[in-house]
């Protein structure tokens, strides 16, 4: 009868005394006879092996595992594995059961973007799945991760200017109780650099590193970096040329023969603007204004 519980073992991040446990909890067995846990505690190698960290007999229907940046670091993938048996009878036993991979660590969601060059802002979730601890701290308790971006290129081997903007260098994780979706989140937006140039679709990486973390348990953690695909979309053009003609962004065209300062372009969405100043270049025979400066911001 062993052989067919159904124990669903689960892996929770939980506070111990301030310091940063994973908790495995599983269902109870039936009341009679007695029963013991085996229960198994294992990372993902970089190899993608298991790796056992701990192994306990318990009575209890959980058992717990410390995250002590050795033997269990940030970035591990933990699975613990419980086995039942009978007290003073271990042949009789349960087939062993795993639990879901569970990530300790910093995770970005969504996990890869694909946005365009179009002003747009895309939320960037950063969330830790695990308690935020600051041992000998009180008020100043926060992991703070600073921000930077990559460009890639379009083969991911050329490296250039960042083809990507943020709203913010850097942002705080702050303790809190832990939910089903994480124990601590940030924000940041993400916007495609318009950069007028028809450059194809381009990668950018963003990084995460933890700035001086106070807890020993961070200050070795790399988060694995985030891709951006930006979408390159083809660039409008105005021109205003010899005496001088204008040629505006949607193809109408028309002649300008007026002195003075004018303004050329403004977009309606951030601050750009394009000035020009007109003068008479015609002599005394004709009225003809040319472009004699130009003032952009």
């Amino acid at each position: 009868r062993l052989a067919s519980l159904a124990l669903q073992p689960a892996i929770t991040p939980e506070l111990v005394q301030g310091r940063v446990h994973l908790k495995c909890t599983y269902s109870p067995p039936p009341p009679e006879p007695p029963v013991q846990f085996r229960v198994l505690w294992s990372r993902l190698s970089s190899s993608g092996r298991r790796e056992q960290i701990q192994q306990e007999t318990t009575l209890q229907l959980f058992s717990y595992v410390e995250m002590d940046g050795a033997n269990l670091r940030l970035g591990d993938t933990v699975f613990c594995t419980v086995t039942a048996f009978r007290r003073g009878s271990p042949e009789q036993q349960s087939l062993p059961e795993d639990s879901k991979g569970f990530y300790a660590g910093i995770k970005f969601l969504p996990e890869s973007l694909e946005i365009a060059e179009d002003g747009k802002e895309h939320v960037l979730t950063v969330l830790s799945t695990v308690p935020i601890a600051c041992p000998g701290q009180d008020d100043s308790c926060k992991i703070t991760l600073q921000l930077s971006t990559e460009d890639l290129g379009k083969s991911s081997r050329v490296p250039g200017p960042p083809d990507i903007a943020l709203s913010a260098c850097q942002v705080d994780l702050l303790p809190g109780p832990c939910s089903g979706s994480g124990c601590a989140a940030a924000r940041v937006a993400v916007t495609a650099v318009t950069d007028f140039a028809q450059d194809g679709n381009r990668v950018s990486r963003l990084r995460a590193r933890p700035a001086a973390p106070g807890d020993a348990l961070w200050r070795a953690y790399t988060p694995r970096d985030v891709e951006v695909t930006v979408r390159d979309l083809p660039t409008g053009n105005c021109y205003s040329f010899t005496d001088p003609h204008i040629i505006t962004f949607d193809g109408w065209r028309y002649d300008s023969h007026k002195i003075g300062t004018f303004l050329l372009s403004r977009s309606e969405s951030r601050a750009f603007e394009v000035h020009v100043r007109q003068w008479d270049c015609g002599g005394r025979r004709s009225a003809t204004t040319c472009n004699c400066g130009v003032a952009a911001r």
